[in-house]
């Protein structure tokens, strides 16, 4: 069964001024002030406006840049990256697909033995969703990318 993630008018309507002014305004977060930039905690990251799953704790790491890092989206297929000319320079913004919120912005200067890339987001952008809550809120399927594989 496929899930459906859509933008929701009503999770719009909810979100407070900051999440709006990020996800809607294409703005960013003061770094080291988000509530997950810091998080170690195991489960994913979701979009606070559809929320359609975009990153997993497996993949965050520590960039020191004040922001949640991540090396890559769990499914590509929920983000979309586009050129971002503002502030007077070139950089690649990530935006949820089915939402259309901005997330952040991607760079080339992630962990190289990870691919290289770094997803720098902002908290506001994102709910988290802890392992031990994944089935209950309807991402079960997610509990995977927790499990070790055996040698």
């Amino acid at each position: 069964m496929t899930q459906e993630y859509n933008r929701n008018p009503a999770a719009v309507a909810a979100l407070s001024p900051e999440q709006f002014h990020v996800t809607q305004e294409n703005g960013t977060e003061r770094a080291f002030t988000g509530e997950y930039w810091d998080n170690h905690e195991p489960g994913i990251y979701v979009d606070v406006v559809s929320g359609e799953p975009l990153f997993a704790s497996t993949d965050k790491f520590e960039s020191g840049s004040g922001w949640p890092s991540f090396t890559k989206p769990i499914e590509k297929s929920n983000v979309f990256e586009k050129r971002d000319m503002s502030h007077l320079m070139m950089r690649t913004e990530v935006r949820s697909a089915h939402g259309d919120s901005h997330l952040g912005h991607v760079f080339t200067d992630g962990p190289r033995d990870e691919g290289g890339l770094r997803y720098c987001i902002n908290s506001a952008a994102l709910r988290f969703i802890h392992l031990d809550d994944l089935e209950a809120e309807g991402y079960g399927q997610f509990k995977t990318l927790f499990t070790k594989e055996e040698a």
